[in-house]
């Protein structure tokens, strides 16, 4: 028989996490990141170190769907120098100053032939832009607008040491818990973007830290788990591609991204709109948030437009702080980790463990003693004083659920009909259950 399982946020969230979760997204931030190659693998290597990641290369030509894998891409080195033989342009001091994916050139251009292949911001003038060329072979720079302008006539020598590789491999990493239930909610996060610090080195942190708290309650859980860490569309096109034989047992999903900024929170509903995901993460918001933003599915994003395409509609939200596109430090290298705050990480961190809470106790629930309200007074439930202001208070989610246990509704009907925090639900039902007083009741 089902029971109420103790919260994971009392269990495993331990307050003052977010340094931990900063620290480690500060250790994988330098690392130039891409669809492919070695940035990848460096930075699943650091997650390896936290959790027993399975890493996957699949080798370029794959088809995966309707897509075929690229050349796998590294780089070593790139630079621009004046006329003076001054490098005004290093790879080595920021990784966004070249075209992601670009193509290796050697060569002296005049500098009208050069700002072809330099791509600015003229609207924020100050910042460097992060661009890519992922299928149009092209090589390039990314540099500040006023660096631009600033630059005279002459002759300037570019350099970018590359290489695309038609042998090389496409490098993903997944990690799986096994719970009570073959049932599997999927968490994933892209591990694509070089040195930004919120899309996504934020997502990779709060991913890795949740994957390794669960770990403590491997076999425990209701659900099983799935955490993907996968290049942005292509990787995860390639893991769907590869594991038809779990696809039919995800029914929900999160993707986590940009969830380290001080704005928000931001949810992204899935293509149902009103999955289980979608109700707990809106009832988790409104109740930590001041203003959280919820915003109905668009096929545009991240990830989750993969997970809730037509042939698999696996109700996938995203979860974010400020939602992509519309913070002015998105894909810039304003995206620093001076961006990136502690305390938003933590509470990113907490409410997936919040939203887990849910879906772990998401059963309905019947009341043992339905004739009227049962004498809490002799079970030692009512320790309040009769008149007390703060008894109603105390009192008032026990019941709610005495009143709400008919076998139609489940804690989150009632949390949500209650309009109180779903912690205080949850937790008025497990000393009801323990008590006798109510019955969980199966599927």
């Amino acid at each position: 028989m089902p029971v109420i399982r103790e919260s994971l946020v009392q269990k495993l969230y331990k307050p003052g996490i977010g340094q931990e979760l900063w620290d480690f997204a500060n250790g994988i931030y330098p690392i130039c990141r891409s669809i492919s190659g070695n940035g990848v693998r460096e930075t699943l290597g650091h997650i390896k170190q936290k959790i027993d990641l399975q890493i996957h290369e699949v080798p370029s030509g794959t088809q995966a769907f309707d897509w075929t894998i690229a050349p796998e891409w590294n780089i070593r080195d790139a630079w621009i120098k004046d006329p003076q033989g001054n490098k005004i342009i290093d790879f080595k001091k920021h990784n966004l100053h070249v075209l992601n994916y670009s193509a290796p050139i050697n060569g002296k251009f005049q500098l009208a032939d050069l700002k072809k292949h330099i791509f600015t911001m003229p609207d924020q003038p100050d910042l460097i832009p992060y661009r890519t060329s992922y299928y149009n072979i092209n090589w390039g720079f990314c540099m500040s607008h006023d660096q631009l302008m600033s630059l005279p006539d002459g002759e300037y020598e570019a350099f970018i040491d590359s290489d695309h590789n038609p042998n090389g491999s496409l490098t993903y990493g997944e990690y799986f818990l096994q719970g009570e239930s073959d049932e599997i909610f999927l968490f994933s996060a892209h591990c694509c973007h070089p040195s930004l610090a919120n899309d996504n080195c934020s997502g990779m942190s709060v991913n890795t830290h949740l994957a390794q708290a669960l770990t403590q309650l491997q076999g425990k859980t209701r659900y099983s788990y799935q955490f993907i860490f996968a290049p942005g569309t292509i990787g995860s096109i390639t893991w769907l591609s590869r594991n038809e034989d779990k696809i039919k047992r995800i029914k929900n999903g999160l993707i986590l991204s940009c969830v380290g900024d001080p704005g928000g929170p931001t949810y992204k509903r899935s293509q149902a709109g009103d999955a289980i995901v979608d109700r707990a993460v809106e009832k988790i918001l409104r109740d930590e948030e001041a203003a959280p933003n919820i915003v109905d599915f668009w096929p545009y994003g991240y990830d989750e437009r993969q997970y809730n395409s037509p042939a698999f509609r696996l109700n996938v939200g995203l979860l974010l702080r400020s939602r992509f596109g519309l913070f002015p430090e998105y894909h810039t290298s304003a995206d620093n980790m001076e961006f990136l705050k502690p305390d938003a990480l933590e509470k990113s961190y907490k409410h997936t463990l919040q939203i887990i809470d849910i879906l772990e106790n998401e059963y309905k629930t019947m009341n043992l003693a339905p004739h009227g309200e049962p004498n809490l007074g002799k079970r030692g439930l009512y320790g309040a004083i009769g008149g007390d202001k703060k008894a109603y208070d105390a009192n008032l989610p026990v019941f709610w659920m005495l009143n709400q246990s008919d076998g139609q509704h489940s804690l989150l009907d009632i949390a949500q009909r209650a309009k109180l925090p779903y912690e205080r639900i949850h937790d008025a039902a497990k000393v009801l259950s323990e008590n006798n007083l109510l019955e969980v009741l199966n599927d």
